[in-house]
């Protein structure tokens, strides 16, 4: 989970808590794996509740993912170049809160960078830096302002013919999110869904104050709330002596060569995924500043320069 450490102890929380026991599941979904740590009062309710939270997140993977052919997002990306197109409300929802934060950020957050980061995929598989022409004709299909949305008829209008759609920077966010609502709705409270770098908390196990995360020296409790930390750590490219962040300063077209790794808490998934992502391309100093501008939202950011790693935290962070 890159630099946050999942401490459950379960070896100690294995034991029955009053009426309720905990019980453990792992799926794999949208090219991770999706872990789900809950509080059940036997095995039958803990296996129903499994399964209605892993089929929520297959179904938004079937809708969201820029993977898939036939998703949602790809048809989407593909009809409404030019005419408002009806979506589904997960999409609708995704996309508007993704636009929400290209504004606030001034397009340090972009989901339209998907030419761009396609381009950068086939460049990790083949160990080489994408084609400079390549690239700056696919930035010229990208631009958050390029896509327009009408919340009272749940419409998507596309500016520009090749535009792409990618919300993997904050997807698994809402899709852990959305796994913790149908937990809660079948009356499993006290739960944990964590799916690789992304978790979402509900209430803590019982008798305690929150689930317990490791993070660089710090461990949080935390209880209704979200973690999200974003890196260079799994996915990367290395050429010409630079390191190639697999995220892309939309402004540049380019990987990300600073070291940074950002850590954020927040309210929801949905809000620490992005944010994470957009705090890495905005940098240590513009990342804390926006941070401090987000109600209920604290961050860490790691900088590296060779052996030394600086640190810089939010004034909430300090408090958690």
């Amino acid at each position: 989970m890159n630099e946050v450490r999942y401490l459950a102890f379960l070896l100690a929380m294995t034991a029955a808590a009053g009426d309720l026991r905990l019980f453990e599941a792992v799926e794999p979904h949208m090219g991770t794996l999706f872990r789900i740590t809950l509080y059940a009062a036997d095995e039958p309710r803990a296996a129903a509740a499994f399964s209605a939270a892993f089929d929520r997140v297959r179904e938004l993977d079937a809708m969201l993912s820029d993977y898939k052919s036939d998703s949602e997002l790809n048809r989407i990306s593909r009809s409404a170049m030019g005419y408002p197109a009806k979506v589904s409300e997960d999409l609708f929802h995704v996309l508007a809160e993704s636009q929400k934060l290209a504004r606030e950020t001034g397009g340090a957050f972009d989901v339209t960078l998907g030419p761009v980061i396609r381009l950068w995929r086939e460049a990790r598989k083949n160990n080489r830096l994408p084609d400079n022409a390549a690239l700056e004709e696919a930035g010229g299909r990208c631009g958050y302002r390029k896509l327009r949305l009408d919340p009272a008829n749940r419409t998507v209008t596309l500016d520009q013919p090749g535009m792409q759609l990618d919300v993997g920077g904050i997807a698994k966010g809402y899709a852990a999110d959305a796994a913790l609502a149908v937990l809660k709705q079948l009356g499993i409270r006290s739960a944990l869904v964590a799916a690789s770098g992304d978790l979402a908390f509900g209430d803590p196990p019982p008798g305690q104050r929150g689930w317990k995360i490791g993070v660089d020296s710090a461990v949080l409790e935390l209880r209704n709330a979200a973690v999200s930390t974003s890196g260079d750590a799994e996915q990367r490219l290395e050429a010409g002596g630079k390191r190639y962040s697999h995220i892309i300063d939309p402004l540049t077209g380019m990987g990300l060569t600073r070291g940074i790794t950002v850590t954020i808490v927040a309210p929801a998934g949905i809000m620490s995924d992005g944010i994470a992502t957009a705090v890495s391309v905005l940098g240590a100093d513009r990342g804390i500043e926006f941070v401090e501008r987000k109600e209920g939202v604290a961050a860490l950011i790691m900088i590296r320069e060779g052996a030394v790693t600086d640190r810089v935290e939010s004034s909430l962070w300090g408090r958690l």
